[in-house]
């Protein structure tokens, strides 16, 4: 098993982000071409708790480099599921993932926590447990592991440069509808 962890500070409030999160795989975030679809399985609020909770399946592009394609069959797509919690009484959003894909030779799971660190900052941190599930063969699994590893170093990046696009027009947008309803 490889660990991949990432931490990130946003110049923007918690509820900016935590309104911001929902349109991460929009049209507002051209670093998410490879999301084609986000689908809604089931979303409701514990009324004891206040917590929003959110099930979806998040179908991909797949990325992987050739020679990974062609040992776990060569697949276009990849499909993830997604638990997020929205707490509005301790200002986090977590989401936890799973792929679906290949998950009989590949086992990724991702845990995203944003957090509020003050007024204006929030806090990203994420965490990705992968592990190759090929039996004996150490060096391969060492090769996929490392491999995925490499890729979520390189997708965080991505992804914050993405997420900050969205938080811009999240931000913009919002700016204008609270000018509209001032007139």
């Amino acid at each position: 098993m490889k660990v991949f962890s990432n931490s990130v500070t946003f110049n923007y409030s918690w509820e900016e982000v935590s309104t911001a999160n929902w349109q991460k795989y929009g049209p507002w975030n051209d670093k998410s071409a490879h999301v084609i679809a986000v689908d809604t399985i089931s979303r409701n609020v514990d009324a004891t708790t206040g917590i929003l909770r959110t099930e979806r399946l998040i179908t991909c592009k797949q990325s992987a480099p050739e020679w990974i394609k062609s040992i776990l069959g060569g697949m276009d797509t990849s499909q993830v599921f997604e638990i997020s919690y929205v707490n509005p009484a301790e200002k986090t959003v977590t989401m936890v993932s799973q792929n679906i894909t290949m998950s009989n030779l590949v086992n990724v799971q991702e845990t995203v926590v944003y957090k509020p660190l003050n007024a204006h900052q929030t806090q990203f941190v994420q965490d990705a447990r992968i592990t190759a599930l090929c039996g004996g063969w150490q060096r391969i699994k060492n090769s996929i592991e490392d491999t995925l590893v490499t890729r979520f170093r390189e997708n965080a990046v991505k992804g914050k440069e993405g997420f900050e696009c969205v938080l811009a027009m999240s931000r913009l947008a919002f700016a204008e509808e609270r000018a509209k309803q001032a007139l």
